[in-house]
């Protein structure tokens, strides 16, 4: 193992954890990041390290949230042990319509939409789409506050949204605020729920990714694939609280701003390639 390839795992996990939790698109800057830094490994292990990596910023929610979603909790009272498990009832349902075709259609998108193409202009369309959901909500801060006011029904739509997140660029971040702000919920609640329905999400598609490429890992592939998740968890910690914190008075114009400009960059530069 070269230490450069160390220093681009450490760079990629930095980008996972930052990009994983703001509504900008992980996957997208990965695949767009991958352009740039080339690791020395084989194809299938790079399809596989850049979803699994996503287990490390996965791990930093759990931690974060261990105890609001934790239903044995022998802290909490019955009715708080209830409305844990509602919670988690409604994460069930909001992953099952993008668990269900992320499974069926996962060879045909990594072979047709894992490129820069794709990448760029979804980052533009959501972008757009950012600022004008949030300039018509300018000051409404959604009718559903809290986990005991959202429905099943409001968290199984908010899953059809995330679907949207299977094409690369969109953001399943993204995808899913964008949906629950849409359906009435706060952008508080708008952004717990979908942290908390990217635990099952994500475990699912690293276990899938880990399946297909087996467990017989080099010892140098195991190193960085570890190094990356744990940079990816460390990074993570910091990106989560600092998004909790900043939309308690902000909105997400700025990220729509944000997937504009990188998308036109992308574009204007692979332009100047040709």
């Amino acid at each position: 193992m070269e230490v450069m390839d160390l220093i681009k795992v450490i760079i990629l996990g930095v980008v996972e954890g930052i990009t994983e939790w703001l509504p900008i698109s992980s996957t997208g800057h990965m695949i767009l990041v991958d352009e740039f830094i080339k690791l020395n490994v084989s194809p299938a292990f790079m399809e596989m390290f850049l979803v699994v990596i996503q287990l490390g910023a996965i791990l930093a929610v759990v931690m974060l949230y261990f105890h609001k979603l934790n239903p044995l909790s022998p802290k909490k009272t019955l009715d708080e042990k209830k409305e844990t498990l509602s919670i988690w009832y409604k994460v069930v349902i909001g992953v099952i319509p993008a668990g269900i075709l992320g499974v069926l259609f996962d060879d045909w998108l990594n072979a047709h939409l894992y490129h820069y193409v794709t990448v760029a202009i979804t980052l533009i369309f959501y972008g757009i789409l950012f600022i004008v959901i949030e300039t018509k909500h300018k000051g409404k801060e959604g009718d559903i506050k809290s986990f005991a006011e959202l429905s099943y029904k409001t968290a199984f739509l908010i899953g059809v949204f995330q679907v949207l997140s299977l094409i690369p660029g969109t953001s399943r971040s993204g995808a899913t605020i964008i949906g629950a702000i849409i359906l009435g919920t706060s952008r508080f609640v708008a952004a717990e729920f979908s942290f908390f329905m990217s635990i099952p999400i994500m475990f699912g598609a690293s276990a899938i990714k880990l399946l297909k490429f087996g467990f017989d890992f080099s010892p140098s592939e195991f190193i960085l694939l570890s190094v990356g998740m744990i940079v990816a968890f460390g990074v993570s910690l910091v990106s989560i609280r600092f998004l909790m914190t900043y939309i308690k008075k902000h909105d997400f114009k700025v990220f729509g701003w944000y997937r504009i400009g990188l998308g036109l960059l992308v574009i204007g530069y692979y332009l100047s390639t040709l």
